[in-house]
C-alpha cells in the first residue's frame, strides 16, 4: 500500500536573481565610498546661508512623512501579531498561519537590526558634521570614527528601515497572489524610498545610508520566505506499507 503526501507548492523563484542584486548593490555602495557622491547629494539639500537643511523643521516631513507614517507601519505590525494569534484559534484564518508567521518575522527582524547596527557602526549625521554646521569630522562607513564625545547613531537608515521592512508583504503574498505581491513590492519600494528622501532633506542620513537598509530589509524578507514559506516544488514522500490483505 503506497501512502503519499503532497506538500503546497512555490511559484518559480530566481533566488540568485533575488539574492545576486542587492549583493552587487552592497559591493557598488562599498566603491561609493571611494566617491563624494553622498556629500554632493546632502548639500543638494543644504541652505549654508540658513545654517541648516530645507527640511529640518518642516511639520510635513518630520510629523507627517515620519512620525505619524511610523505610527501607522507599528499599527499594521500590531495587525499582523494579531492575526498570527488568531491563526491558532480562528478556522477562516488558519490556513494563513505559515504566510501570517512569516509577515511577522519578517517585519521584527526587518526593523529590530537597525538600533543595534546603528550603535556599533557609530556613523555620524549628515546635520551633525561639520561642512553641514554641526561640529563632527566626517568619516566613511570603513574607515576609523573620529574621536567624539556624541558616536553617531545614523547608519542604516532606521525610517527607510520603516517602509523598506514591507517587502514582506510581496513574499507572503507572491504564491497565493502574484499581481497583489507585485503591487506590495512597489508600494514598499516607493514608500521606503519617499521616507529615504525625507530624511535626505532632512539632513537625517546620507543617501548610502538608506540603500544600504533597503538591500538589508529585503535580505531578511527573503530569508524568511525562503525557510518558512517556499516550497519548490511538489514533494511526495512515499512510505510502503504492510498490505493486510498479504499479511
Amino acid at each position: 500500500m503506497i501512502s503519499t503526501v503532497i506538500r503546497p507548492v512555490s511559484r518559480p523563484f530566481n533566488f540568485r536573481l533575488a539574492l545576486g542584486l542587492p549583493l552587487l548593490v552592497g559591493i557598488i555602495l562599498v566603491l561609493l565610498e571611494l566617491t563624494t557622491l553622498d556629500m554632493d547629494l546632502a548639500r543638494l539639500f543644504y541652505e549654508p546661508a540658513a545654517g541648516d537643511f530645507i527640511g529640518r523643521h518642516s511639520y510635513l516631513l518630520e510629523n507627517i512623512l515620519h512620525d505619524r507614517a511610523k505610527q501607522v507601519v507599528i499599527a499594521f505590525s500590531v495587525l499582523a501579531i494579531v492575526g498570527f494569534i488568531g491563526a491558532f484559534f480562528v478556522d477562516r484564518l488558519k490556513p494563513f498561519k505559515r504566510e501570517l508567521g512569516c509577515l511577522v518575522l519578517s517585519l521584527a527582524l526587518a526593523t529590530s537590526f537597525v538600533t543595534p547596527m546603528k550603535a556599533v557602526t557609530a556613523v555620524q549625521c549628515p546635520w551633525s558634521l561639520k561642512e553641514f554646521g554641526g561640529k563632527e569630522t566626517y568619516s566613511e562607513l570603513l574607515s576609523a570614527r573620529p574621536a567624539t564625545d556624541k558616536p553617531g547613531r545614523c547608519w542604516p537608515g532606521g525610517h527607510a528601515a520603516t517602509g523598506f521592512t514591507l517587502f514582506a508583504l510581496f513574499f507572503v503574498l507572491r504564491d497565493r497572489r502574484p499581481r497583489l505581491a507585485r503591487q506590495a513590492f512597489v508600494f514598499a519600494f516607493t514608500l521606503g524610498t519617499v521616507f529615504s528622501l525625507g530624511r535626505m532633506m532632512q539632513g537625517a542620513h546620507f543617501f548610502s545610508h538608506n540603500v544600504w537598509t533597503a538591500v538589508f530589509c529585503w535580505l531578511i524578507c527573503l530569508g524568511c520566505y525562503y525557510f518558512i514559506l517556499y516550497r519548490p516544488a511538489v514533494m511526495a514522500d512515499r512510505a510502503t506499507l504492510p498490505d493486510p490483505a498479504r499479511a
